[in-house]
């Protein structure tokens, strides 16, 4: 797997408004979202990955998915389920809502680049 580092950029317009719309005072993603900003970016992970390869998915939105992963107390599949289908956690990571998400093993792939480095 390598690293092609993607910007975190803005909240995608459709996602921020349904975001909104389901959520008018917010909730505790979006507030990160609206208040941090981007926290992680891919080139702090770049060591982690080869520069050939499949493209793999953001490492610093796999940084967030563990980071919500933990808070909420989920498994690596209802976490990768929630990428999926949460309005919220696609604010706060910048995707469109129509965005697949990946495959619940990326997780711990991801964890174990991380404890090995």
């Amino acid at each position: 797997m390598s690293l092609k580092p993607v910007p975190f950029g803005e909240v995608p317009a459709l996602t921020a408004r349904v975001a909104r719309a389901a959520f008018p005072k917010g909730t505790l993603c979006m507030r990160i979202r609206d208040a941090v900003g981007q926290v992680f970016s891919d080139e702090q992970f770049a060591e982690l990955f080869s520069s050939r390869g499949r493209a793999g998915w953001s490492p610093a939105r796999l940084a967030w998915v563990l980071v919500l992963q933990f808070v909420e107390n989920l498994t690596d599949r209802a976490a990768a389920d929630a990428v999926r289908s949460r309005i919220d956690w696609k604010y706060l990571m910048g995707l469109d809502l129509e965005d697949p998400g990946f495959d619940f093993s990326v997780l711990s792939e991801f964890r174990d680049r991380l404890v090995t480095a």
